[in-house]
């Protein structure tokens, strides 16, 4: 196991002080961002095949690197678990990392991608940073201090969901047919689409920032790993959404996720799982 099971929900109130390691997620995703754009975009990028037939480049790696000397040097005691190089180290506290999520855009020169920051104590994650350096956007969180992102004119918000309480009225991302079409989902990708006002397949990490910040009510996906998927969770719940795998556990392990802004989450599960 990558990661531990959660020793609690993912809304469970932390007992402690997140906020230095909320500012050093935030200097991790500074250092990140440098190294991810040095190379974006970049004519003679390195991109090679992985033992699954995807995509990793030489920006991949040394954004990992970079912010795995950082974690050595400031967290030495802390475990890590990054998609490029594994899991290292072995405490109740794991920094849980995807240097670049969104690879195959980065490798096409389009701008949606994102490096993914988590901090997880006994399973549970605790802080979440989601960076998008091409776009100019960041969004953060850790649990009791709020979820914020950076503005157009350089400034802060704090994030909110949607209250929007109908299915009829909610919109959703879905991610792509071929995910819900090799789960086995396409009755319930067919259910959900003819059920809501308006439904778009955005991709990554991006639409999880929309929901967290009131623009969708849905957001779903398959085929996710524990670093895809662990930075998000504190964003949408300390934005009042709700995280929880397709079947509606919280948990980073079984390979689903499923995001709303909380009023909806159990009409969506139930919509979902309906015979």
């Amino acid at each position: 196991m990558t990661t531990p099971p959660p020793s609690s929900t993912f809304d469970t109130p932390f007992e402690g002080d997140l906020g230095p390691d909320l500012e050093l997620a935030l200097r991790l995703a500074d250092a990140a961002d440098a190294a991810s754009m040095s190379r974006f975009d970049a004519a003679d990028l390195d991109i090679r095949l992985k033992a699954d037939a995807s995509h990793v480049t030489e920006a991949d790696l040394a954004t990992e690197r970079a912010l795995r000397a950082l974690l050595e040097s400031e967290r030495p005691a802390d475990g890590v678990f990054g998609e490029e190089y594994g899991v290292t180290g072995d405490s109740n506290r794991q920094w849980i990392i995807d240097p670049i999520d969104g690879t195959a855009n980065y490798l096409k020169g389009i701008p949606m991608w994102t490096t993914l920051i988590a901090l997880a104590i006994d399973g549970v994650p605790r802080v979440g940073v989601a960076s998008q350096p091409a776009i100019g956007r960041r969004w953060w969180a850790a649990t009791g201090l709020g979820a914020w992102t950076t503005t157009p004119s350089g400034g802060t918000r704090r994030l909110g969901v949607s209250a929007v309480d109908a299915i009829a009225e909610s919109s959703v991302s879905f991610q792509s047919i071929g995910q819900w079409r090799d789960a086995g989902k396409l009755d319930a990708l067919e259910r959900l689409t003819s059920a809501v006002w308006r439904d778009r397949g955005y991709g990554d990490a991006w639409p999880y920032m929309l929901l967290a910040e009131g623009r969708l009510e849905f957001v779903a996906e398959f085929g996710v790993k524990e670093y895809d998927i662990a930075a998000l969770v504190p964003i949408v719940t300390e934005s009042g959404g709700r995280f929880t795998s397709f079947d509606g556990r919280d948990s980073l392990s079984e390979g689903s996720s499923l995001a709303t802004n909380g009023v909806l989450h159990d009409a969506y599960l139930d919509l979902l799982h309906s015979p």
